[in-house]
């Protein structure tokens, strides 16, 4: 049998056991696929992050839901960049991470306090075709809590969500998902995650209030606080929010508050000749345990 050491950091909080937490193995040449799964199944956080060797960027992270392999998570790698940087494990503070999603660039600031910006791959959107109602009954709600001067679309900047815009902070609050159902609705991504958010928030610094509704086959529920998600909201923002012409705009996403969980994401989108979408974060160190296998 082996051991496996997992730490837990979690990311978008300065507070431990805030925020999102994100299994973090170090030293994960060693592991198969199949055991890495075992470990994520067993740690039973949202995802877990092994950290591999690389031979095309500074290092390589592998993402483990409890159920699935994903190609990209932003809070398990906010956690991991944490993890490295503060276990003296990092030669610099501005490197490259391989992933399924891509080549990615870190940045690394540490002024009294660490803060993460990773860049996430190119936004991409689809149209929702499904319908509706079925979508309002999956996520405990009605049509008419939908926004409806906005469209619901998938939308990914490395992992594929549904983006779906809401009247209120109200009907973002009593939502109470049926995740079973996420596949049958969601015909053209059966394996997306459920992302609704509104304009209307609880902390006046913040400009959006997001949940994130994972899908059946991860294991999970609802996820805190979602980096991938929150970078995919900047992204909608600029496309159907407001598309005028801008060099740069920085947007704070409030997510976690329903679970108790809350913390915040720095949404950094630049618009030169396509839009380029980066998320920061903070992270805090709150146990480890070993997981047998």
């Amino acid at each position: 049998m082996k051991q496996i050491k997992v730490n837990q950091y979690d990311a978008f909080s300065r507070k431990p056991h805030k925020g999102n937490p994100a299994g973090v193995v170090f030293h994960a040449d060693s592991l198969t696929d199949h055991e890495m799964q075992l470990v994520a199944t067993k740690a039973k956080f949202s995802e877990t992050a092994f950290i591999l060797p690389s031979s095309s960027a500074d290092l390589h992270i592998r993402y483990f839901t409890p159920g699935q392999e994903v190609d990209l998570c932003g809070h398990a790698t906010i956690a991991s960049i944490y993890a490295l940087y503060t276990n003296n494990m990092l030669s610099k503070r501005e490197l490259t991470i391989e992933t399924k999603a891509g080549i990615l660039p870190i940045k690394i600031e540490d002024n009294n306090q660490v803060l993460i910006t990773m860049t996430q791959a190119k936004p991409i959107f689809q149209p929702f075709k499904g319908s509706k109602d079925e979508l309002a009954g999956a996520l405990g709600i009605t049509v008419h809590d939908f926004a409806s001067d906005l469209p619901i679309v998938y939308g990914s900047t490395g992992s594929w969500t549904l983006i779906v815009p809401l009247k209120s902070l109200n009907a973002c609050q009593k939502m109470q998902p049926l995740s079973e159902k996420f596949p049958q609705i969601l015909t053209d991504f059966p394996r997306a995650s459920i992302h609704p958010f509104c304009f209307e928030t609880i902390h006046k610094a913040a400009h959006m209030h997001g949940r994130h509704f994972s899908s059946p086959y991860s294991g999970i529920v609802e996820d805190p606080v979602t980096g991938t998600a929150s970078g995919v909201m900047g992204a909608y923002y600029a496309t159907y929010v407001n598309d005028s012409a801008f060099s740069s705009m920085n947007l704070l996403v409030e997510q976690g508050l329903e679970i108790e969980k809350d913390g915040f994401v720095h949404v950094k989108i630049e618009n030169a000749h396509e839009l380029c979408i980066s998320i920061a974060g903070e992270a805090v160190y709150a146990e480890s345990k070993t997981i047998s296998i």
